[in-house]
C-alpha cells in the first residue's frame, strides 16, 4: 500500500504503482490540509472576492469576472474546452502515472479542491481505469492543459478509457466499478489541468525504462568486448580514479565485474596496443549518460512532490498568489538531456555493432556470416541500427529552445516539455532495438571464439539471451530476432538477474 502526502512519493513506489499494481491512498492529515485549502476557495466565491482562475476567465480572459451562478458552468467549459488533444494516446502506463501524480499534487494542499476529487482519481488508480490522453497538443506550459483535460473527462463520465484490456467509454468503466462522475466546483477543473503531469509522467516512465537499458547496455557491451577480445587494461580502477567522475568508476568497475574471470580478454601489446574508442571508452561514454541521467532523475524526484498549478492557496496566510509554477522548463531541459544520454548508448553501441561485423576491423568471419557470401549473416542488422541511430539524432533536437507565444500573447514564452518527454521515450525505443542488435551480434561472435572461455556472469547473460534469439546457423529473417531482443531487455527483471548472477558466482 502506498500512502500519499504530496510530499513524499518516491521513484520505487512509482515503480511498485505502475507495474506491481499497488494500491494507492491519500494520508489523513493531508486530506485535512485539503479541506481547509478547500474553504478558502469557498469563502472567496461566498464574498465574490475577484481572484484570477476562481471566478475569473483564463489566460488572456482573466479580466473577465464570472458571477458566482456560473462558476461550476466556467469549469466545464473549461475542460470541454481544453480537451484538444490529438494524435495517438499516450501508453496506459503513462496514463496511470497521470493519475497519481495529479493526486499527488493536489495532497499538498495548495490548489483548493474538494477531497472528493482526489477520492476519484484515486477509486480510477486503483480500479485500474485508466484514460485515453491523446500524446499531442500540449505547449508545456500553462500546465500540460490538453493532455489533463482528457483525463478530467474521465473524472466527469465523459471521454474513454482502457479498462481490462479494452478501449470503452469512461460511463461504462465507471458503471462496472461503481464510481459515480463528479461536478466540478468553483476552481476545480483548473486545479485538475494546470499542472506538468503528463511530461513528468512520460519523464517518469521513460527514466526508469532507461535506468534498466543504460545497466544492460553495459552487460551487452561486456559480451561484446569477449567477442572482439578487448583490451581490459583500460578498466583499471586507477585510471577512473585518476579523472574522478563517480558514474565512470562505476562503470568500469560493473565492466571488471562481468569480465573477471574471463578468458576472452587480452592486456595491452598482447594482441595490440589499444582498442578502439567505442571499446575502450565505454566507462567514460557510459558514464557521462549516467551523469545526465542522475540529473533527470533528481528533477522528476523534485516534480513528482511538486505544487504545479495556478494560483496557490496558502490557507494560513489566507492568500491567493497567481504565479507560474506550471511552467514546464525544468522537466522540458531534463528531457532534452534524457534524450542526449540516451542517444550516446546507441550512437555507442552502433560503432561496436559496426567492428563486430566489419571483416577489416576484426578477425571474425565476414559479418558473422556462416557462409560468407551465400549468406550475407548480420550485415543489414548494421544498417538498421544506422538507421536507428540517424532517427534518433533527429529526435534529440532539444524542444525546449523553441517557443510558440499563446493565449494572445498572454502566455508568451512555453516549455514544450511533453514534447520532450515524448521525443526522449521515442529515442528510448529505438536505442533498446540497437542494443538488441549488439546482443544478436555480440552472441554470435562469442560463439565463434568459444562460449566456454566466457567469464561467469557474461555466459549466464549469454545463456539467458540464447533462450529469445536462437545461434545464427543461416540467414533468416533477423526483424524478428531484433523484437524479440528488446521485449526481452524491457521486461526482463533486471535486479533479480544481478542478484543471480552474483548468488551464482559466490557459489
Amino acid at each position: 500500500m502506498v500512502v500519499l502526502t504530496g510530499h513524499t512519493l518516491t521513484l520505487e513506489e512509482v515503480k511498485q504503482v505502475l507495474y506491481r499494481d499497488e494500491l494507492v491512498i491519500a494520508s489523513k492529515e493531508s486530506m485535512e490540509v485539503v479541506e481547509r485549502s478547500r474553504g478558502a476557495v469557498e469563502e472567496i466565491v461566498e464574498n465574490q472576492k475577484i481572484v484570477y482562475g476562481i471566478n475569473t476567465g483564463f489566460g488572456k480572459f482573466s479580466d473577465v469576472l464570472i458571477h458566482a451562478d456560473d462558476v461550476e458552468e466556467l469549469q466545464w467549459n473549461l475542460i470541454h474546452s481544453h480537451a484538444c488533444g490529438v494524435g495517438e494516446p499516450f501508453p496506459e502506463v503513462v496514463s496511470r502515472a497521470m493519475l497519481l501524480l495529479r493526486a499527488n499534487a493536489l495532497l499538498k494542499g495548495y490548489s483548493g479542491v474538494r477531497p472528493v476529487v482526489i477520492e476519484r482519481l484515486l477509486d480510477l488508480l486503483n480500479a485500474k481505469i485508466h484514460p485515453v490522453i491523446p500524446q499531442q497538443g500540449s505547449l508545456g506550459a500553462s500546465g500540460d492543459l490538453a493532455p489533463l483535460s482528457h483525463l478530467t473527462l474521465v473524472l466527469l463520465g465523459e471521454g474513454e478509457v482502457f479498462y481490462r484490456g479494452r478501449r470503452l467509454p469512461a460511463i461504462e468503466a465507471l458503471a462496472k466499478e461503481g464510481i459515480a462522475p463528479l461536478t466540478l466546483k468553483a476552481k476545480e477543473g483548473l486545479a485538475l489541468i494546470n499542472g506538468t503531469q503528463a511530461m513528468t509522467a512520460m519523464g517518469i516512465v521513460g527514466y526508469l525504462e532507461a535506468e534498466q537499458l543504460a545497466y544492460e547496455s553495459e552487460a551487452i557491451a561486456a559480451l561484446t568486448f569477449e567477442g572482439l577480445r578487448g583490451i581490459i587494461d583500460a578498466f583499471d580502477e586507477r585510471v577512473h580514479l585518476a579523472r574522478g567522475y563517480n558514474q565512470q568508476i562505476e562503470v568500469a568497475a560493473r565492466i571488471r565485474d562481468y569480465l573477471a574471470d574471463s578468458q576472452l580478454t587480452t592486456r595491452q601489446g598482447e594482441l595490440r596496443v589499444q582498442d578502439a574508442y567505442s571499446l575502450r571508452c565505454i566507462p567514460q561514454v557510459h558514464g557521462a549518460s549516467w551523469q545526465a541521467l542522475d540529473y533527470v532523475k533528481e528533477k522528476l524526484e523534485i516534480e513528482m512532490n511538486a505544487a504545479t498549478d495556478n494560483p496557490l492557496i496558502f490557507e494560513n496566510e489566507a492568500k491567493v498568489i497567481s504565479g507560474g509554477n506550471f511552467h514546464g522548463q525544468p522537466i522540458a531541459l531534463a528531457m532534452d538531456f534524457m534524450k542526449i544520454a540516451i542517444s550516446e548508448l546507441a550512437n555507442i553501441s552502433e560503432r561496436r555493432i559496426e567492428r563486430l561485423v566489419n571483416p577489416q576491423l576484426n578477425d571474425l568471419p565476414p559479418f558473422l556470416s556462416p557462409a560468407p557470401g551465400l549468406q550475407s549473416g548480420a550485415m543489414i542488422m548494421q544498417y538498421a541500427a544506422a538507421s536507428l541511430v540517424s532517427e534518433n539524432k533527429t529526435l534529440a533536437h532539444p524542444a525546449s529552445v523553441d517557443s510558440i507565444p499563446s493565449s494572445a500573447n498572454q502566455e508568451d514564452h512555453v516549455s514544450m516539455g511533453t514534447i520532450a518527454s515524448r521525443h526522449a521515450y521515442a529515442i528510448l525505443q529505438n536505442t533498446r532495438r540497437v542494443l538488441a542488435i549488439e546482443l544478436i551480434c555480440a552472441m554470435q561472435a562469442v560463439e565463434y571464439r568459444g562460449v566456454e572461455k566466457m567469464g561467469t556472469k557474461t555466459r549466464m547473460f549469454y545463456e539467458a539471451a540464447r533462450k529469445v534469439v536462437p545461434s545464427i546457423t543461416k540467414d533468416r529473417v533477423f526483424s524478428n530476432d531484433i523484437e524479440a531482443a528488446a521485449r526481452w531487455l524491457k521486461t526482463l527483471d533486471w535486479p533479480a538477474f544481478v542478484k543471480k548472477m552474483t548468488t551464482t558466482n559466490q557459489h
